[in-house]
C-alpha cells in the first residue's frame, strides 16, 4: 500500500522538465509583417528621403531575394522545433573572438547587505558556507525535478536554461568556442558533484557529497578554512584562471600550448569544466549600501582575473568583507534562469537569519586537493600579460548601481502603468535629454513560451515614444498633450512586447534570414548594407543595451554593446527601482553617472504628468 501511495503521489506533482517535449515550436513569422515592423523601427532615425530610400530597399528585398531567403528559412523551421537555436548560440557567443569574459559575462551583486547580512570583515567563510550550501540544495532538487516549473500566466515556459546552471562551462576553440555541459538529473545518470575553489592564483577542488549525502555548511567551512589558511601562509599561485579572460583565439592557443605541455594540465581543465560551479575567494572589500552597489557591481564584473574562472556559467563571488557577487557567462543561458535560482537561496537565507541551525557535527570528509598545473615561463609570461591588459581594459570602465527610492512598482501600478514600460520610457526621455536625440535601444524579450527559446529584441525608441519626449522638452506644450502622448507611447511598448513574447518580433526573423544567404553563400543582400539598418541599432550597434532583472532585490549587467553607448539593467521593486548602468570612459559623449541621474529625474517628472492628470 505504501508502496502504491508513493508512487501517487510523486505521479501528480509536476516534474521540472516534464513538459519540455510538449512546449510549441519557434515559429517563424510571416515576411510582410517583419519588415513592416522594421520600417516602423528605423523611422526615428531617418529624415524623410532616407526613409524613401529604405522603403525602396524594403520592397525591393520583399519582392525579390527576401522572398527566396524566407522560404529556405520556412523549410530549416520545419526540421528543428528551435530554427533559431544554434545560430543564435553560435552567431551571438561562440563565434565571438573579443574577449568574452569582459564583453559579454554578466555579474549581479548580492542584496544580503539589505537584510541578513550587512558588510563585516572576518564573515566571508562563514557566509560563504550558508550560501553554497543553499545552492547546493537548489542543484539537488533540480537533479530531482523539483524546482517549480516556471509560467507566464497559464503558459508553461521552457526550462532547458536550468540545466545549465551547473556542471557548464564554454570551451575556448580557434574559431569557434564549445558549450561542455555534464549536468545529469538523478532519472538521467551521474552527475559531477565537486566545487572549484580559487584563491590567491590557486586552484583547488573538493566533493559536494560525503558516503550519499551533501557536505553540510560546517563542512564546507572545513573545507574553505582550510584553503584559504593554506593560501594565506604560502606563496600565491600562478593565478591561471587569468586567461580565460583573453580573447577567444589567444586563450585557445595557450590552453592547447598548456595540453602539449603536461597531459595532466588536460585532467585539471576538465576537472574545472566538469565542476558544479566555481567558489571565488576574493580579498578585496567593496564598499556597499542597499542605495548604493557601485562597487561591489564592478568588482563583480570586472574584479581581480585570477579568482575567477570567466567561462564558468556559475562563478559565486565572496569578499573579504562579506559581500558577494554572481559571475556569469552568458552563452548557456539568460540572466532569469539565474535570478530564479539567487532567489531561492535567499529566501531560505532569510528564513534562517542567516545562520546554519542544523548539527555542527563535522565529519572525516577528505580535504580540498589543489590542482597543480604544469606551467613554464611562457605561460607565466602570458598570465602576467593578459592581467596588465585586464586591468588596462576593465580601468575604462564607467559603472553605477543606484536605488531610486521614492518609489517603485507598487505606485506605478497603482497609477494602471506597466513598470517595465515606464523604465523604458524614462531612459528614452533621459536619453534625449542627454544627447539631443533618439537613442536607438536595445530591450530583451523572453520567448521561453517555446521549445528552447532565449530572446527575441524589443526596439524600444518608436516613434511614439520620440514624439512623446519631443513633447516633454517642449516648454508651449500642455499637460494634456504630454498626457496623451505618453499613453500613446506606452501602448505601443506593450503591443510590442507582447508580440516579441509570442514569436512575433522581427530582429530574429531578420538575423535568420541573413544566415541563410551566408550559408548559402549568397552576396549580403541590400537591406543589411543600408545605413538605416545599423543607425537604427542592427548588427549589433544599438547605443542603449537593456534588460529588465525581474522584481526580485536581484540586479545584474553586462558591459554596453557598443564603445558610444550604455549598458542598462534595471530591478524593479514594490518601493524602489534600482539601475546599473555602465559606460565606457574613453569615449567622451557617454557618462554612466549622468544618464542614470537624469533618469531618476524623469521617473519624477512621468509621475508629476500622471498626478497633474489627476487634478
Amino acid at each position: 500500500v505504501c508502496i502504491m501511495e508513493k508512487q501517487v503521489l510523486e505521479s501528480s506533482e509536476e516534474r521540472t522538465f516534464q513538459y519540455q517535449d510538449s512546449l510549441p515550436s519557434l515559429p517563424v513569422p510571416p515576411l510582410d509583417e517583419s519588415l513592416s515592423k522594421y520600417l516602423d523601427a528605423v523611422k526615428p532615425f531617418l529624415n524623410q528621403e532616407e526613409y524613401q530610400r529604405t522603403e525602396d530597399i524594403v520592397k525591393n528585398f520583399e519582392n525579390g531575394i527576401g522572398k527566396e531567403l524566407h522560404q529556405k528559412l520556412l523549410e530549416r523551421a520545419k526540421t528543428r522545433r528551435n530554427w533559431l537555436e544554434d545560430w543564435w548560440l553560435n552567431v551571438a557567443y561562440l563565434d565571438l573572438r573579443i574577449s568574452t569574459q569582459i564583453h559579454c559575462n554578466m555579474a549581479g551583486p548580492g542584496p544580503y547587505i539589505e537584510h541578513c547580512w550587512p558588510p563585516k570583515e572576518g564573515t566571508q567563510i562563514e557566509r560563504a558556507s550558508v550560501n553554497i550550501w543553499h545552492t547546493l540544495k537548489y542543484w539537488d532538487l533540480l537533479r530531482t525535478e523539483k524546482v517549480a516549473i516556471e509560467r507566464s500566466g497559464n503558459a508553461v515556459l521552457d526550462m532547458n536554461q536550468f540545466r545549465m546552471l551547473f556542471c557548464t562551462c564554454k570551451i575556448p576553440g580557434v574559431t569557434r568556442d564549445s558549450l561542455g555541459s555534464y549536468f545529469k538529473t538523478e532519472t538521467e545518470g551521474e552527475c559531477p558533484s565537486h566545487l572549484i575553489v580559487l584563491c590567491r592564483g590557486r586552484v583547488f577542488a573538493f566533493d559536494a557529497i560525503h558516503e550519499g549525502t551533501m557536505v553540510t555548511p560546517p563542512e564546507i567551512f572545513r573545507q574553505l578554512t582550510y584553503i584559504q589558511k593554506r593560501c594565506h601562509s604560502e606563496p600565491d599561485g600562478p593565478g591561471l584562471a587569468a586567461l580565460t579572460s583573453n580573447e577567444r583565439t589567444k586563450w585557445a592557443e595557450l590552453r592547447e600550448y598548456l595540453i602539449d605541455l603536461d597531459p595532466k594540465n588536460l585532467t585539471l581543465l576538465e576537472k574545472i569544466q566538469r565542476s558544479l560551479f566555481v567558489v571565488c575567494l576574493d580579498d578585496s572589500s567593496p564598499h556597499a549600501t542597499p542605495e548604493d552597489y557601485s562597487e561591489v557591481t564592478r568588482l563583480g564584473l570586472t574584479g581581480d582575473p585570477t579568482v575567477r574562472w570567466g567561462d564558468k556559467s556559475y562563478n559565486s563571488i565572496f569578499f573579504s568583507n562579506g559581500t558577494c557577487s554572481a559571475f556569469c557567462d552568458h552563452s548557456p543561458f539568460d540572466a532569469m534562469a539565474l535570478i530564479t535560482m539567487l532567489s531561492y537561496a535567499e529566501k531560505k537565507i532569510i528564513e534562517n537569519e542567516g545562520r546554519w541551525k542544523g548539527s555542527d557535527k563535522v565529519r572525516d570528509i577528505p580535504w580540498p586537493e589543489e590542482l597543480v598545473f604544469t606551467v613554464d615561463q611562457k605561460i607565466i609570461n602570458e598570465i602576467g600579460r593578459t592581467k596588465e591588459l585586464y586591468y588596462k581594459k576593465v580601468s575604462d570602465l564607467q559603472i553605477v548601481n543606484y536605488a531610486f527610492t521614492s518609489f517603485g512598482k507598487a505606485l506605478i501600478k497603482k497609477k494602471k502603468l506597466h513598470p517595465d514600460t515606464f523604465v523604458q520610457l524614462a531612459l528614452q526621455l533621459a536619453y534625449y535629454k542627454c544627447h539631443g536625440r533618439p537613442g536607438c535601444c536595445y530591450e530583451t524579450a523572453m520567448t521561453r513560451r517555446f521549445y528552447h527559446g532565449r530572446t527575441e529584441t524589443i526596439r524600444p525608441c518608436t516613434m511614439e515614444a520620440v514624439e512623446w519626449c519631443k513633447s516633454m522638452l517642449d516648454p508651449s506644450d500642455s499637460t494634456y498633450r504630454r498626457l496623451q502622448l505618453m499613453h500613446k507611447a506606452f501602448a505601443k511598448h506593450n503591443k510590442m512586447r507582447k508580440e516579441c513574447e509570442n514569436g512575433k518580433g522581427f530582429d530574429r526573423h531578420l538575423l535568420g534570414l541573413l544566415l541563410i544567404a551566408q550559408e548559402q553563400g549568397l552576396p549580403v543582400p541590400e537591406l543589411y548594407m543600408d545605413n538605416a539598418f545599423t543607425v537604427s541599432g542592427g548588427g549589433g550597434n544599438f547605443i542603449l543595451s537593456t534588460s529588465l532583472t525581474g522584481y526580485t532585490r536581484f540586479s545584474g549587467s553586462v558591459l554596453p554593446m557598443v564603445h558610444h553607448g550604455y549598458g542598462f539593467f534595471y530591478a524593479i521593486r514594490d518601493d524602489r527601482i534600482v539601475i546599473t548602468c555602465s559606460s565606457w570612459k574613453s569615449c567622451p559623449e557617454t557618462d554612466a553617472e549622468v544618464l542614470c541621474r537624469a533618469v531618476f529625474q524623469c521617473f519624477q517628472d512621468m509621475l508629476q504628468l500622471t498626478v497633474a492628470a489627476q487634478l
